[in-house]
Formats: structure tokens, sequence, C-alpha cells
């Protein structure tokens, strides 16, 4: 496991290091997603938050179907009844 120590600062401030920032391609400005999960905080992207959304929805969605093309149909036909 990769291992670094760092300090907390004032008003909560924590520094990333830099060749961990690198590794996941992060620069000043970006968002990250915090995840408290059994007393350890979890530092990931934006877009492995969102991959890891998909994942989880994936799995109770049956193979082939599309919930983007089952919400256009539906706001179509929402739209053709008014």
């Amino acid at each position: 496991m990769n291992e670094v120590k760092s300090r907390l600062h004032v008003g909560g401030r924590l520094v990333i290091p830099s060749r961990y920032r690198k590794a996941l391609g992060l620069k000043p400005g970006d968002e990250v997603v915090l995840i408290l999960e059994e007393g350890e905080i979890r530092v990931v992207t934006t877009r492995q938050a969102v991959r890891r959304a998909q994942a989880l929805v994936r799995r109770y969605i049956p193979k082939g179907r599309s919930l983007s093309e089952d919400l256009i149909r539906e706001r179509s036909e929402e739209a053709a009844r008014a």
C-alpha cells in the first residue's frame, strides 16, 4: 500500500501530495468526492464516482435496455398527450 502522512491544517484543509494528484489526474480547481466508509475517508475523482454509480445501477438493468432511450420515449409520449 502506498502510504504518506499529511497534516490537517487550519479550517480542515488537507494537502494531497503531488504524486497522488498526478496519479489521479487532478489539477487545481478539480472537484473530488469524499466517501466516509467504516471510519475511513476515501477520495475519488468525480469521474470515478460516476463510474461507481453507473456500475451499481447497471446491476439492476437488463442487458440491452437503455434508460436514456426509455426516458426520451416517455417524455415524447407525455408531450404527445399534452
